[in-house]
């Protein structure tokens, strides 16, 4: 006969908490804009730019690529610096915007050939920034 009561083991894990909890997480699979990042090109050396020279630059390429419909096109002018600018425009519209900028011919301005250059686009805006020196690494 046994004296001693019966023994009874628990085991018991221990949970490691983790020192970081994602609260929320989200993926944004279309952005509704996009950007592009454009430069004044001219003969003269480094001319100037302003956000009401580059809107009219702009909305004139528009105009005569895609007509009323192409200058109706909401852009927003982000960021003017030296001779070149930051632009955003609405992401279904940034084909027609490129391509709009590339064609068109340019202005004169005092007897020279002035216009837009597209330095890059795309859906992110961070994608863009620091991009100046890109062209003298690789051309």
């Amino acid at each position: 006969m046994d004296l001693d009561p019966p023994t009874t083991t628990t085991a018991t894990t221990a949970t490691k908490s983790s020192k970081s909890q994602t609260l929320t997480q989200t993926t944004i699979r279309s952005p509704p804009f996009s950007y592009a990042h454009l430069s004044l090109v001219s003969p003269s050396p480094s001319p100037s730019l302003d956000a009401l020279t580059a809107r009219q630059y702009l909305t004139s390429s528009l105009r005569q690529f895609l007509g009323d419909t192409g200058a109706s096109m909401a852009i927003d002018i982000l960021l003017v610096k030296g001779a070149e600018c930051w632009v955003r425009v609405p992401r279904d519209d940034l084909a027609g915007f490129a391509a709009a900028v590339t064609a068109y011919p340019g202005h004169q301005v005092g007897g020279e050939q002035v216009l837009m250059r597209v330095v890059g686009c795309g859906d992110w805006l961070g994608a863009l920034v620091g991009r100046e020196e890109e062209g003298e690494l690789w051309g």
